[in-house]
């Protein structure tokens, strides 16, 4: 069985000198995606619509920050310590999951003072729709050849001809599919189980999730801080762990009555 060549030209469109990436395209329809749940979410539960543009832009700003951030202070922190404006180039790529996870939590922190939401109730809501941006985000990637596997021999190894001519496990396609069936299961408990009832049960569920999946395709991945590359587990690995407990806790605390239960007054 011949492997799949992935080469895909990053550029999607180039009118008139302007050029439109795969990866803008596809990270814009994650943003889109991730704002329609929430809409489908507030008008389910009669919540302001009018809060949602400023929710947009929080959430937005928290992952982006978040992400750059986490990049430079995980991943490459000498390099960009040398070249402390290279940090604001975030068009060249280098953003972190893990960092705009936090991001995302700070911002939603202060978005939550605004509207006066509870801040799990908020987080909880939240974490389903970051579902579905997730996915489209690792799309992305898989559209630049980026955050390749290691390379396989199993049959369905695709060969990213921008890398070399290696067959890889297509790392970004095992999150992607991940994360899609994620946000159908957060969606489906959401929507006909009671615990949206439980705050902070789903928040912990998608944090346990998939951090945990994340620490698993880590074994698959090209690692991406070269600092770590001798190490037992890769940087990737060591910030699911957090993750991963944090979510567990939440999830026992929301079913031991230790966190209130979801209301908005």
């Amino acid at each position: 069985m011949e492997h799949i060549v992935w080469n895909l030209d990053p550029v999607m469109l180039s009118f008139m000198g302007l050029k439109i990436h795969w990866y803008g395209v596809l990270f814009a329809t994650a943003i889109i995606s991730g704002f329609l749940v929430m809409r489908r979410i507030y008008v389910l539960e009669e919540l302001d619509l009018e809060s949602l543009d400023d929710l947009v832009i929080y959430c937005v700003v928290g992952i982006v920050v978040g992400a750059r951030l986490g990049h430079v202070l995980f991943y490459e922190p000498g390099y960009y310590f040398a070249n402390p404006l290279k940090i604001f180039a975030i068009w060249k790529g280098g953003l972190a999951s893990h960092g705009g996870t936090v991001g995302v939590l700070l911002a939603m922190y202060l978005y939550k003072r605004k509207v006066q939401l509870p801040f799990l109730f908020l987080m909880d809501r939240i974490a389903i729709a970051t579902g579905i941006f997730c996915f489209f985000v690792r799309m992305a990637n898989f559209t630049n050849s980026e955050i390749v596997g290691v390379p396989t021999d199993k049959p369905w190894g695709i060969i990213f001809q921008r890398i070399d001519m290696l067959p890889r496990h297509p790392a970004q396609l095992y999150e992607a599919i991940t994360y899609l069936g994620l946000f159908i299961l957060m969606w489906l408990l959401y929507r006909f189980t009671e615990i949206k009832q439980k705050q902070g049960a789903l928040l912990g569920l998608f944090l346990a999730l998939v951090y945990g999946s994340r620490y698993l395709i880590e074994f698959v991945k090209v690692r991406q801080a070269d600092f770590a590359q001798d190490w037992s587990m890769s940087v990737g690995q060591m910030l699911s762990v957090p993750f991963v407990l944090l979510g567990l806790g939440l999830v026992v605390m929301a079913y031991m009555k230790k966190l209130p239960d979801a209301s908005v007054s």
